[in-house]
């Protein structure tokens, strides 16, 4: 029985050479059977596609791509080296054509214009265009008459057309002169045109396909990351160097100075300083210890450590990364599907301008009626190749998302990179997003005239024997302090909901709440309690520690606030943007964590129903909201949200829901990414008024319309030359991009 379980792949796709090319592979593959949806990207050259495999399988979808003059690798261990070389075969193939086409062209071109009346020009003239037309630009006809066979028509159709019409015209002239003797035709022949043409397609085309190498750069330095080989240390202790596809969770892994973490892991024995830029953005290398976590892609520094492998192969954080650049550089913004559609009738339309044109030409009664008629059809057809249509959205796109990814911004899909300029209203969550995510002390004070050092270490080694959750920090603090336990021995007994009861010696202490405190008869002091109200009205956790008799000291825990929060939300306020908080947290602590911020309005207490609801209440009031958050119990609202952020600390879960991820989980980068989005945006729509203008005027001017008026007529030459520009100045616009700031 077929499965029915569906599988979406994504494939590259090599042998397209327009954005019509695009359509009508998209429209094609989306005909076969099995197949439940596809989506060709034309500026990634790659087709994501989802099919039941029981109906068809990747090699009968690549033997049905292949019949309409198109490929797919479906080599999914190597489809991006292969691509690659695809494409770096295809671009010296095109270059050479190129070259050998501009070789024939130029002295055929001098010919034309200079010397057309020497002996035999024509035939010389013939002789230097019959390789251009038909050797070196034979893609164009080939490339027509397999869409041809299949009722269709795209870019090799114009093409092969219009140099096609002018060299049959002219051969015509050349082998038969006495054909049109007589009839009023001038007998001037345009060799010259479709070899030069030729030429000018031939180097737009070659632009383009360097110009859109470039585009994935992000991609391929990421790619760059990842590691070959690894040492493995086998089970008898021996070392040895495997390939990374070999490494699988729990083999223990020896990192030397220097070498890219393979995989994911955490660090079983030894310690170094690891550069987690690529993660994090940060310049500093953290430092690495036992039971440390770490990530593929990250450069080790000095020392060297053993680690167990944890995550992967494609379940790295680097992999997910990479996953999630190359499924958005591949993805559509709303209004790319717009321009499918028009850029999918664009061919036949065109075809119908020029034979409208040409009949109209050939029944005007002008002198040299027919050569006029053939000229405009052919001028028509070159200068609407609808390629600057077809890329200008996906290489706008490519290019952001690629910007995004050297920033830290992980753009999971185009759609949410074409809305985020349109966003009004952030809401946050706040523990690890607003704030660090762990609780640290915040303030601590001691009792007047008491041995501070003795006491120190004495609740050093309690803390360290315990395993309450707010034992690490203070742990953290006092050994930042400087201060040592000097291996006491401590016996301590947990008293669930209060702290803890601990001797050392003969010596009874306290560590805990309020209560605590009350109920053993603990003396207080008025200074140290006055400020222990003080911060507990900051909505900060308390611990008392005492000895059998009195208060000895107060510490203050909580989660502090990221000094980045606080500029992000001053920025995203600048931009005219709400900011809301949600928390599952008590009021007194949300409130006070909303001050600190500047956040505009919050909810405390709120289960993830609640925060669903907060966004739903949001949207019906006309907000276009993004949700940023780290946890599961934030996936409901960020998937809620019209543009999700996931805080790349956070859970797979929530990055699994999330449209956008922020690796260095820095809330400056929203403002960065909504700034991203409007220079994308911005970019597209420049694109999109250059490539309609072009076509619009251009057009026209191709079929004759100022002929009556002014007497001009566009060389259809220059009309090549044109499109070969148009497509190579879309393409350059969007590179633009790369060179923009995105702080403020």
């Amino acid at each position: 029985m077929a499965s029915k379980i569906k599988i979406t792949k994504t494939y590259p796709v090599t042998g397209m050479h327009c954005a019509s090319c695009a359509v009508r592979t998209e429209a094609f593959v989306r005909k076969l059977p099995g197949i439940s949806s596809a989506n060709v990207n034309y500026a990634d050259t790659s087709i994501n596609v989802e099919f039941l495999p029981g109906e068809i399988s990747p090699s009968e979808m690549k033997k049905a791509i292949q019949s309409i003059g198109y490929d797919i690798i479906i080599d999914e261990a190597n489809s991006l080296e292969l691509k690659e070389e695809a494409q770096k075969t295809y671009y010296e193939e095109i270059r050479s054509n190129t070259i050998g086409s501009a070789v024939l062209s130029i002295p055929l071109f001098i010919i034309a214009m200079f010397f057309m009346h020497i002996p035999y020009a024509n035939f010389i003239m013939m002789a230097l265009a019959t390789p251009v037309v038909f050797w070196f630009g034979r893609q164009f006809p080939v490339g027509a008459w397999k869409q041809l066979k299949h009722g269709s028509s795209n870019m090799d159709t114009l093409v092969a057309l219009s140099t096609g019409i002018a060299y049959i015209y002219s051969a015509v002239i050349t082998l038969f002169p006495n054909l049109l003797a007589g009839k009023g035709i001038d007998a001037h022949v345009y060799f010259e045109a479709s070899a030069v043409i030729m030429t000018f397609i031939l180097l737009g085309r070659m632009f383009e396909e360097k110009a859109k190498a470039n585009t994935s750069s992000a991609l391929k330095k990421l790619i760059g990351l990842q590691a070959k080989t690894v040492i493995a240390i086998l089970s008898n202790g021996e070392q040895k160097e495997i390939p990374i596809s070999q490494v699988v969770p729990g083999d223990i892994l020896l990192i030397k100075p220097g070498n890219k973490i393979p995989v994911d892991g955490i660090i079983v024995s030894g310690s170094s300083f690891v550069d987690e830029s690529m993660i994090s953005g940060e310049p500093i290398a953290v430092e690495k210890t036992e039971g440390s976590k770490l990530f593929a892609g990250t450069i080790n520094q000095k020392g060297s450590f053993q680690f167990r492998a944890e995550k992967v192969g494609g379940d790295t954080l680097l992999a997910q990364i990479i996953k999630m650049v190359r499924e958005a550089q591949g993805s559509k913004a709303p209004i790319q599907h717009l321009v499918d559609k028009i850029a999918g009738i664009f061919v036949p339309v065109v075809i119908s301008v020029a034979i409208l044109s040409g009949l109209i030409w050939y029944f005007s009664g002008v002198d040299n009626a027919l050569t006029r008629s053939l000229l405009a059809i052919v001028t028509v057809l070159i200068i609407a190749c609808p390629c600057a249509l077809g890329l200008a959205t996906p290489t706008a796109i490519m290019v952001g998302i690629g910007k995004g990814a050297d920033n830290g911004i992980l753009i999971k899909d185009a759609e949410s990179l074409e809305i985020a300029h349109k966003i009004n209203a952030v809401v946050l969550d706040k523990t690890g997003t607003i704030t660090l995510g762990e609780p640290a002390v915040q303030n601590h004070a001691w009792i007047k005239n008491t041995d501070t050092d003795k006491y120190a270490a004495i609740l050093l080694a309690i803390q360290r024997s315990s395993e309450h959750p707010l034992a690490e920090p203070m742990v953290r603090f006092l050994e930042k302090s400087g201060v040592s336990s000097n291996s006491l021995n401590v016996h301590d007994e947990s008293i669930p909901g209060k702290g803890i009861k601990a001797v050392i010696g003969t010596d009874t202490f306290f560590v805990g709440n309020r209560k605590l405190m009350e109920e053993n008869g603990i003396a207080t002091d008025d200074e140290l309690m006055a400020l222990a109200d003080l911060w507990q009205n900051e909505a900060m956790t308390l611990s008392f520690f005492s000895d059998s008799g009195r208060v000895l000291s107060v510490t203050a825990i909580s989660d502090e606030i990221k000094e980045s929060s606080v500029v992000a939300i001053r920025q995203l306020h600048d931009l005219g943007i709400e900011v809301h908080m949600l928390t599952g947290d008590n009021e007194q602590s949300a409130k006070v964590a909303a001050k600190k911020a500047g956040i505009d309005s919050f909810r405390a207490e709120a289960l993830p129903q609640d925060k669903d609801d907060y966004i739903k209440f949001l949207q019906k009031n006309g907000k276009v909201v993004a949700m940023a958050g780290d946890g599961i119990n934030d996936s409901q609202a960020m998937a809620r949200a019209d543009v999700s952020i996931a805080m790349g600390k956070g859970s797979d879960i929530a990055m699994d829901v999330a449209r956008m991820t922020i690796i260095s989980s820095d809330l400056t980068k929203i403002p960065q990414a909504i700034k991203l989005s409007k220079l994308t945006v911005a970019t597209i729509k420049q694109n999109l008024f250059w490539a309609f203008i072009y076509n619009i005027i251009g057009i026209p001017v191709a079929a004759g319309i100022l002929y009556p008026f002014t007497g001009f007529l566009l060389n259809p030459m220059i009309a090549g030359a044109a499109m070969a520009l148009s497509s190579v100045s879309v393409v350059t616009n969007s590179l633009r991009l790369r060179f923009k700031s995105l702080k403020r």
